[in-house]
């Protein structure tokens, strides 16, 4: 064993990690998988086809958000939503990396 991290995380893991916590819920895996590629959605067409309420899903929008998931833009008084897709790539790619090299 190289190093103890049962106590803490690498500090450049940190936003890895918020990314594969906000992954964690089954609510947001769904609202990720209903865009399309490129697409940018609003919280009331996620809402729409959603079991979720409105508020629920700018919850989860929010989560998703802070964990740099989705970037987001506001236009007039709608916020729309896309998956970025540079930073998963990143991140799915470094911890790939890691197993790779470790596992």
């Amino acid at each position: 064993m190289k190093h103890d991290y049962t106590r803490s995380i690498p500090p450049e893991w940190h936003p890895m990690a918020r990314v594969f916590s906000a992954l964690g819920d089954e609510h947001r895996q769904r609202i990720l998988m209903l865009f399309d590629k490129n697409e940018r959605l609003n919280v009331g067409q996620i809402a729409s086809v959603s079991t979720l309420t409105r508020s629920t899903v700018s919850h989860h929008l929010k989560i998703l958000h802070e964990a740099d998931v989705l970037c987001s833009e506001k236009i007039g008084k709608e916020v729309w939503f896309w998956i970025n897709r540079p930073w998963l790539e990143e991140v799915f790619g470094n911890a790939l990396d890691y197993v790779r090299e470790h596992c």
